[in-house]
C-alpha cells in the first residue's frame, strides 16, 4: 500500500489548514452511539412515505404525495418498491420486506413503453435486486416469509440485465445509456457521459460474481477501460480528472469539462468502491482514484472570498475552473474518507471532512435548512475580475457575505449527498457532531417537505415554507435519504461502513449495500448446504 508523500501532506496542511494526523488510522476503533429515538424516527417516516406509495402509487414507480396520485418516470417497473427493498432489509422492516419481496417476481422486465436508461435501470433496478439478494441470502438469511421468493431476486436481476446487454453492441464496447425494449435495443447515441459509463461496474461485477457468468463484468469493464486510459489529451484536463463526454464509435473523449457534479460524479465514486470490493482485480481502479484525488487537492480546492474558512472542490473547462458545485457534488467529503479509510491515508480522510464541513453550511444558511441544488462562490485566491470569479447578484450579495456561496438553483428534490457524508464522516470519527448534524438535516426535510401522504420535493430552499411542493416523491428518497438518516444512529451491523477494515457490504451510487468479493459466497455456501 503506498504511503502519503510528505509533498502532498504539506500541501494539504497548507490548503485546509488542518493537521493531517488528527483522522483516523487503520488501527483506530470507535464506539458508536446508538440514538433509539432518532432512527425510531426515521423509520417512521420511512413507513409514512412506503404507506402513501403502497396505497396510491404501488406498483407504479412513484408517488405524487400531494395528489395522492402516481408517476410512471422509471419504465412502470415499480422503482419505489425496488429502491426501498434494501432499506427495509437494514430496518427490519418485515411486513415491508415481504410486500416487496411477493412483487418482485411479478416484475415484467421485458416490457416497456418508455426509453431506457442503462445508467439509472442499473443504479435503482439492478443494485436494488443485487443488494437484496445479498442481504437476504447473507446477514438476513431466514427471516422472510416468501423464502421461495428469494432465489427469484437473482432470476429477475438477470433478467433485467440480458435485456439492458444491447447497450453494449457498440464499435468500441462503451454503452449506449439510451434504449428501447421489445425487442431491446439502442436508442442511436453518439457519446455517453463518464457518469452513465461509469457507474455501472459495481453492479455488473457483482452480478457476475453470483451468477458465475462473467459476460456482465467484461462488459461493463469494457466501457470503463476507456475511462480508466483516456484519450486524446483534451479528456484529461488534470491528472486522473476526465471531460464528459464520450464516442460510442472509438472511446474518444470529445470534451475536457467536467467536475464532481452532475453526469461525471459517480465514475470517481466507484474507482475506490471498486477497490473496496476487490482489491485483487481492481488495483488500477484504486491508482486512478488516487491521481483524481490528488489532483482535486491541488488544482481544485477553493475557498470563498466571503468565508475562506469554507472548502469547495471547483468545476473546470478545460484548465478553466468554474466556481460553482451541487447538492449532487456534496457526496465528495464522504467518497474523499472512504478513500482515507480504504488506502489508510488519513490525509484524505481529513481533506474529506473539509468537505463535509462546507456542505453543512449550504444547509444551515438557509430558511429552510436544506441545501440548493446548484450554487456559486467567488474564489479567493483568483482575480476578482476574472471572467470566471465574477462576484454574486446584487440581490444575494448579503446573503453571500454571511454564508460564503449564493443560491443558483433553490430546489430541492429529496437528494441525500449531504447527508451521505455525514454517515461516512460519523462512520470514520465517531464524532457524535455528525450525527447531530444528520438530525438536524433530517428534521429540516422531514418538517418542509412532509406533505399529504408522503414527501415531496420542493421549489426553493431559501423560503421558510420551502417556496411550494412539486408534487413528486422520488424512489430514491427511500433507497438514500432514510437510509443513511437511519444508519447513523443505529446499531452496528454487517453492512454499516467500518473504520478497520472489516467492511463487508459497500454501497452503490443509490446506496443499496452490496457484499464485497472477499467473502462472496460464504452466505450462499451456507444456506445451500
Amino acid at each position: 500500500m503506498r504511503s502519503l508523500s510528505l509533498g502532498r501532506a504539506a500541501l494539504l496542511l497548507a490548503l485546509t489548514g488542518h493537521v493531517t494526523d488528527a483522522a483516523p488510522s487503520r488501527a483506530r476503533q470507535h464506539r458508536y452511539a446508538v440514538n433509539q429515538q432518532r432512527a425510531g424516527a426515521v423509520k417512521e417516516a420511512f413507513q409514512v412515505s412506503w404507506d402513501g406509495y403502497y396505497k396510491y402509487a404501488f406498483p407504479h414507480d412513484s408517488l405524487r404525495p400531494v395528489t395522492n396520485g402516481y408517476a410512471d418516470d422509471r419504465n412502470a417497473w415499480g422503482a419505489s418498491a425496488v429502491d426501498a427493498f434494501s432499506t427495509a432489509l437494514v430496518m427490519e422492516n418485515w411486513d415491508v420486506v415481504n410486500q416487496i419481496l411477493e412483487y418482485i417476481p411479478q416484475i415484467n422486465f421485458d416490457s416497456t413503453t418508455d426509453e431506457v436508461s442503462l445508467f439509472e435501470t442499473t443504479i435503482r433496478y439492478l443494485g436494488g435486486l443485487v443488494s437484496a439478494y445479498d442481504l437476504i441470502t447473507g446477514p438476513l438469511d431466514g427471516h422472510t416469509s416468501y423464502s421461495d421468493n428469494v432465489d427469484a431476486i437473482l432470476t429477475q436481476a438477470k433478467r433485467l440485465a440480458d435485456n439492458l446487454k444491447v447497450a453494449f453492441d457498440t464499435p468500441s464496447g462503451v454503452p449506449d445509456n439510451s434504449l428501447y425494449f421489445n425487442p431491446p435495443r439502442k436508442g442511436g447515441s453518439s457519446t455517453n457521459g463518464i457518469a452513465t459509463i461509469g457507474t455501472l461496474v459495481l453492479e455488473w461485477t457483482r452480478l457476475s460474481d453470483l451468477t458465475n457468468d462473467p459476460e456482465y463484468a467484461e462488459l461493463a469493464q469494457k466501457g470503463e477501460s476507456y475511462l480508466l486510459s483516456p484519450s486524446p489529451a483534451l479528456g484529461e484536463p488534470f491528472p486522473g480528472l476526465l471531460g464528459t463526454n464520450v464516442r460510442l464509435s472509438d472511446g474518444q473523449f470529445v470534451d475536457g469539462s467536467g467536475g464532481w457534479g452532475g453526469g461525471t460524479d459517480s465514475f470517481y465514486e466507484y474507482l475506490i468502491k471498486m477497490y473496496l470490493y476487490d482489491p485483487e482485480r481492481f488495483a488500477t481502479y484504486r491508482d486512478r482514484w488516487i491521481a483524481a484525488a490528488d489532483s482535486s487537492i491541488k488544482y481544485l480546492v477553493s475557498h470563498p472570498t466571503t468565508r475562506p474558512d469554507l472548502t469547495f472542490l471547483a468545476m473546470w473547462s478545460n484548465t478553466t475552473l468554474r466556481f460553482v458545485s451541487q447538492h449532487l457534488a456534496c457526496f465528495d467529503g464522504g467518497n474523499f474518507i472512504l478513500g482515507g479509510l480504504t488506502l489508510d491515508e488519513p490525509a484524505y480522510t481529513q481533506f474529506g471532512l473539509a468537505l463535509v464541513d462546507g456542505c453543512h453550511e449550504t444547509y444551515t444558511s438557509t430558511a429552510t435548512g436544506i441545501g440548493p441544488e446548484v450554487f456559486s462562490w467567488q474564489d479567493a485566491n483568483h482575480p476578482l475580475n476574472a471572467s470566471n470569479n465574477r462576484p454574486p447578484p446584487a440581490d444575494q450579495a448579503a446573503f453571500y457575505n454571511a454564508s460564503g456561496f449564493w443560491i443558483n438553483n433553490g430546489g430541492y428534490v429529496l437528494r441525500p449527498e449531504v447527508i451521505e457524508s455525514y454517515y461516512y464522516a460519523y462512520r470514520a470519527t465517531g464524532d457524535a457532531k455528525y450525527q447531530d448534524w444528520a438530525w438536524e438535516a433530517f428534521q429540516a426535510i422531514n418538517k418542509t417537505c412532509r406533505v399529504g401522504s408522503g414527501y415531496s420535493s420542493i421549489n426553493d430552499v431559501n423560503k421558510p415554507d420551502g417556496g411550494g411542493f412539486t408534487d413528486f416523491q422520488e424512489s430514491f428518497w427511500f433507497a438514500e435519504v432514510l437510509k443513511y438518516s437511519y444508519l447513523i444512529h443505529a446499531e452496528d451491523a454487517p453492512w454499516q461502513v467500518k473504520a478497520d477494515h472489516t467492511n463487508e457490504f459497500v454501497f452503490n451510487t443509490e446506496a443499496h449495500p452490496v457484499r464485497i468479493a472477499g467473502g462472496r459466497e460464504t452466505y450462499r455456501r451456507k444456506r445451500s448446504a
